[in-house]
């Protein structure tokens, strides 16, 4: 999105035309989806609708299946219809990265990632719906897997969507009676020795420090083994029932990338140069999570993939493919990490930005004000500081609703009770002669 905006506004009238492909009719802005899943900010405004944002682009709304290069050629097909063969002359390739999931057993069944609005979303009504069915039922074994929350990732996704919903769930606690803080379970699992290893080692010592204060179970060194009809077994040996399962383990490019004839590095990143030039083409281009971007301040390393560096690579990008199409020199993507910052609840934080390490509420303020400087278009920036502002004066909304998961359910339900009315009222189960 940032690319296509920056090319409708700096291409000519009648210079090109810009065709933006996607499943969605939106971006989201994912460094927010914790936020959002919390309710400390309104879902719609995290996401940024393409065809206000970008009226000068054709949008289609469906899957591209497959692209060529040789044919410059991709094959769209949308929600309804025939599939279709999209040629163009240039190539933005930019479908991002999906959740890198191991052969777990019962991982597809009981999991969920937290990389969409909607996963979000459906977290947030799912952990209050935990609540309300803890403050409704004596059942002492499922109170305890009610309340068992159970987190597979220590990165940037599993720490702050886990430290934003526990900060929410134990706000909520004041509106049960029957459910106390200490009822409730939050488990962090992390494979490797350390959690968020973005801020650096001493960072995530504190933070993981400060998760457990708050009655948080951090784990390191433990694997996920199962998780079959949601028993939860680690590699730690222990074994326990949790209905909410979050799997935020990393991510991997996705699976476009290697539909077509792409140059793709071991990892499946499409190969680019440091133009962010597909290699081996003059018309194609990557960036994002899906792109090996050479990091040239890391001579031999690419670029992590993080908003901060896609933001970046999206404007070299356009001003590269503009500079190819006037026959221009094409610059080098540069840019050297300013550090990291992460939320960790309401008026908690941590970052490492530049090498000055940041704990607390200056490390919060930090990130709430780099993210709201980052997220596209004025209207988004004033109704998420809108939200803030709000939040400070009033409590927060604590509401699930459920019922949008599967919203037709109880009209389906009132359909199937009139059919079993009408079919109880009929002359054959009546005993009376049918009516001619």
């Amino acid at each position: 999105m940032l690319a296509a905006r920056r090319l409708q506004k700096r291409l000519h009238r009648g210079e090109a035309h810009v065709t933006v492909v996607d499943l969605d009719s939106y971006m989201t802005y994912q460094p927010f989806l914790p936020e959002a899943a919390a309710g400390s900010v309104e879902p719609r405004h995290v996401v940024v609708f393409l065809r206000r944002v970008l009226p000068r682009c054709e949008i289609l709304c469906g899957r591209v299946a497959r692209v060529e290069l040789a044919s410059r050629t991709a094959f769209f097909e949308p929600y309804e219809g025939p599939p279709r063969r999209l040629e163009y002359d240039y190539l933005v390739f930019a479908p991002g990265s999906i959740s890198r999931t191991l052969p777990v057993p019962g991982l597809a069944e009981c999991g969920i990632g937290f990389k969409t609005l909607e996963e979000s979303i459906h977290l947030r009504n799912h952990v209050l719906a935990q609540l309300d069915l803890v403050a409704s039922t004596n059942d002492e074994q499922v109170r305890r897997r009610a309340l068992t929350f159970v987190f597979v990732g220590a990165g940037f996704a599993g720490v702050e969507a886990l430290a934003e919903l526990e900060d929410m769930a134990a706000d909520a606690c004041r509106y049960f009676r029957q459910v106390k803080p200490s009822d409730m379970r939050w488990v962090l699992v992390e494979a490797t020795d350390k959690i968020l290893p973005e801020v650096g080692v001493e960072m995530g010592e504190w933070t993981a420090q400060q998760l457990r204060s708050r009655g948080i179970e951090v784990r390191t060194h433990t694997r996920l083994n199962s998780a079959e009809h949601h028993h939860i077994v680690l590699s730690d040996g222990e074994e326990f029932d949790a209905d909410t399962l979050v799997w935020t383990a990393g991510v991997k490019p996705n699976p476009l990338t290697g539909a077509g004839d792409l140059p793709l590095d071991a990892r499946g990143r499409v190969k680019v140069d440091a133009c962010l030039l597909v290699e081996g083409t003059g018309f194609a281009f990557s960036a994002g999570d899906c792109a090996a971007v050479p990091d040239l301040t890391r001579p031999g390393e690419t670029t992590p993939p993080n908003a901060q560096h896609a933001v970046r690579q999206a404007a070299r990008l356009a001003d590269n493919l503009i500079a190819t199409l006037r026959g221009e020199p094409r610059t080098p993507y540069r840019h050297k990490s300013a550090g990291s910052v992460a939320s960790l609840g309401m008026y908690r934080g941590v970052a490492n930005v530049y090498g000055h390490q940041m704990r607390g509420f200056p490390a919060w303020f930090l990130h709430r004000t780099y993210h709201l400087s980052k997220i596209p278009t004025v209207n988004k920036k004033a109704r998420i500081l809108m939200d803030w502002t709000l939040g400070l004066l009033f409590t927060r909304e604590i509401v699930s609703l459920g019922a949008m998961q599967d919203p037709r359910q109880e009209f389906e339900l009132a359909a199937r009770t009139g059919r079993q009315d009408l079919h109880q009222r009929s002359p054959a189960h009546s005993g009376a002669a049918p009516d001619h």
